[in-house]
């Protein structure tokens, strides 16, 4: 298994500039570039709170375990924390609230520990 360099802040912003228009209510950019930004924040939450205890899930562009606490091994994990690329990209940069997007059905969470509020947003929004 190859293992992946971990992405700066500084990184991750340049990689989430493209899509910043879009998370301000703009139109959509390609899929290659959704899919990226989407990878990027979410290995830099797995990266900056590692761990196994919660899965992020955000489909179809990638599924990370992140957070301290008892691992899982095999099957479903415990704490599973899933959402719409567009969810993901809005919590990671602040743009959303975590409480607004669970509580508008946004994200959907099983699980003791799968609240990542004390661990969002990732990097503040674009001025």
């Amino acid at each position: 298994m190859s293992q992946r360099k971990a992405l700066s802040a500084a990184e991750v912003r340049e990689l989430l500039a493209p899509v910043e228009a879009w998370l301000a209510g703009g139109g959509e950019p390609p899929r290659p570039v959704v899919a990226s930004a989407v990878r990027a924040t979410a290995r830099y939450l797995a990266a900056s709170h590692p761990g196994g205890s919660v899965e992020l899930r955000i489909p179809p562009y990638v599924a990370v375990q992140c957070i301290a606490g008892l691992d899982h091994r095999r099957g479903t994990p415990p704490n599973v924390v899933e959402m719409a690329p567009g969810t993901w990209l809005m919590l990671a940069t602040g743009r959303m609230p975590w409480a607004d997007a669970v509580a508008d059905g946004l994200v959907s969470t099983s699980g003791t520990r799968a609240d990542l509020n004390s661990v969002l947003p990732l990097v503040e929004p674009a001025e």
